[in-house]
């Protein structure tokens, strides 16, 4: 049984997300935040549908939390998204001051880690790995399913 509110909890919220950008033929990747253990933001992966290299799940999210919040900051939340940000979408979230990020699979070829391991705000907290299994899962057959 998963523990409510629990890193995994909120992680299989987020994989929900991915599978319905899978079915959407969007990369799937999901994402949310949680604000005192409240979902304030639920997103996925819209760059084909909005035609729109920016609309990353997280970039997605971080607007959603922040019109729900009614400000820019994040100070107080978590995001759980199934893969490791860009940098685009760590900068955003360094910008966001946002608390906590907790990722799935990690990107060995787009990660911020690679890229800019150091965009992050400094008392941003990562754990990475939560759900990794389920989250390179839904990306491999997504990928194997175009290459047919």
């Amino acid at each position: 049984m998963i523990e409510p509110f629990s890193d995994e909890y909120f992680m299989r919220r987020a994989l929900e997300q991915a599978k319905i950008a899978f079915d959407r033929g969007e990369i799937p990747v999901g994402c949310i935040i949680v604000c005192n253990n409240q979902i304030v933001a639920s997103a996925h992966n819209y760059t084909q549908t909005l035609n729109d290299v920016t609309a990353h799940a997280e970039m997605q999210a971080i607007t959603a939390a922040a019109n729900m919040l009614g400000g820019k900051y994040l100070t107080n939340c978590v995001m759980y998204v199934t893969l490791e940000p860009c940098a685009m979408c760590a900068s955003a979230l360094g910008w966001s001051q946002i608390s906590k990020i907790v990722y799935g699979a990690t990107d060995a070829k787009k990660g911020y880690q690679i890229y800019a391991p150091k965009v992050l705000h400094p008392k941003t907290e990562i754990v990475t790995g939560v759900l990794q299994y389920e989250s390179e899962q839904i990306l491999k057959l997504f990928f194997a399913s175009k290459r047919n």
